[in-house]
């Protein structure tokens, strides 16, 4: 008879996942049982959870978790990110040539809590714009935890100059060590805007978190400001958090150098994806990058799921 494995299963769209029993997996021919370790509760796995995104699953009940550092049978440790399946039960079956490599001695609530947040802007500045040492890179929405972990990543990759923008003003003056100039978007538009004008004339690359109204008032103000028009400007969408849309003049494409592209699963191949994470993983094991995890007992599941993590942190169900 099959054994059983504590799991946590997303029965409701409209409820956290529930700590269940389930049978446990068995060996397949080409894919391999691993024990899983950590899954970061990050707002995209959140997000697949309560039936809002395009990976969430069409049958419930559900496996719930949308990555995680596991125990291969080798005793080595990976990352695993199996689109369109979860990863929270104690064991997983999994495709061995997915697994990602995370470096022996690497803490794993570190690597399940950074990995998803780096990897979005690792991926843009790796794969989606020419960039390299020496750039300067503006960094929209920095205040969130991908937004933050932005900062850090562009400084890994060796930016020249970076500018942190964001709403929350304690969490600016914590970024201070690691970005050269922030800028607060507050509600006077008119102060705003110059302030990004001063600090984000000249750059190079924007990561942008935010879209919506606030990026319409930022491209305005750098594209304004900007002195050397036929230098390059990428600006990498690459979340909606300030809303789903912007209104662009044609004017603003016309009159500089700038390209407005976007960075996620849909846009690199997974062959470029696996490497990104490879080096994600290198780096988060190294110390080079870090998100503080908050780590919680699987059985205490659904308590994780309507935790709102601190800025820097991010709960981890560690099993």
């Amino acid at each position: 008879m099959t054994g059983m494995v504590d799991a946590a299963l997303v029965e409701s769209f409209d409820e956290p996942p529930r700590y269940r029993s389930i049978p446990a997996p068995e060996p397949e021919s080409g894919r391999e049982v691993v024990d899983v370790l950590a899954v970061g509760v990050h707002p995209a796995t959140k997000g697949i959870a309560a039936g809002k995104h395009y990976t969430s699953p069409t049958e419930l009940p559900a496996l719930a978790g949308a990555d995680a550092v596991v125990r291969r049978t080798d005793g080595s440790l990976a990352y695993v990110m199996p689109m369109g399946a979860g990863t929270l039960a104690q064991r997983l079956l999994i495709d061995p040539g997915a697994a990602i490599p995370v470096p022996a001695g690497a803490d794993p609530a570190v690597v399940a809590a950074t990995m998803n947040p780096a990897m979005s802007s690792w991926g843009a500045l790796r794969t989606r714009v020419p960039f390299e040492p020496g750039k300067s890179v503006l960094v929209l929405g920095a205040t969130g935890n991908a937004g933050s972990m932005a900062v850090q990543v562009a400084r890994h990759l060796g930016a020249d100059k970076i500018v942190a923008a964001g709403r929350n003003r304690d969490r600016l003056d914590e970024l201070k060590s690691h970005a050269d100039e922030v800028v607060a978007l507050t509600a006077e538009q008119d102060r705003t805007s110059a302030a990004l004008a001063a600090a984000a004339a000249e750059v190079d690359v924007v990561l942008d978190y935010l879209w919506g109204p606030p990026t319409q008032l930022a491209m305005q103000a750098v594209l304004g400001a900007r002195t050397q028009h036929t230098r390059l400007l990428d600006w990498v969408q690459i979340g909606g958090m300030g809303g789903p849309e912007i209104t662009l003049s044609g004017h603003a494409l016309r009159s500089n150098a700038f390209r407005i592209l976007g960075s996620g699963f849909g846009s690199i191949t997974q062959e470029a994806l696996n490497q990104v994470l490879r080096e994600v993983a290198e780096a988060i094991a190294s110390g080079g990058l870090s998100v503080r995890p908050r780590p919680v007992p699987l059985a205490e599941v659904e308590k994780a799921w309507t935790h709102h993590d601190a800025p820097g942190e991010r709960t981890v169900i560690i099993l």
